[in-house]
């Protein structure tokens, strides 16, 4: 009995010293400054990127505003030339 109480103490402190170890190494209060400048880029990054998502669809907002104004161009000069050649066809009658 004595054996097996050694060994299982032996373990006991085996696991506690691994945990404690760990806990300390794993996870600190603070993040090092090494993280924090990281955490900079990462966030300086991420705002740039946002900016440029904006102005891209600002971009592709102002492109489908051309082609819509474009199509209206086209349907009006389709309908002018439509109603010139009606009137040529019906002046050579």
């Amino acid at each position: 009995m004595r054996k097996s109480l050694k060994s299982y103490m032996t373990k006991g402190m085996l696991v506690a010293t691994l945990s404690f170890s760990l806990g300390m190494v794993a996870c600190s209060k603070h993040p090092n400054e090494k993280e924090l400048l990281a955490l900079e880029e990462q966030k300086k990054a991420a705002l740039a990127a946002e900016e440029l998502l904006a102005q891209k669809r600002k971009e592709r907002d102002d492109l489908q505003r051309q082609v819509e104004q474009k199509k209206a161009e086209l349907a009006k000069a389709q309908q002018e030339k439509n109603t010139v050649s009606t009137r040529l066809s019906q002046m050579q009658n």
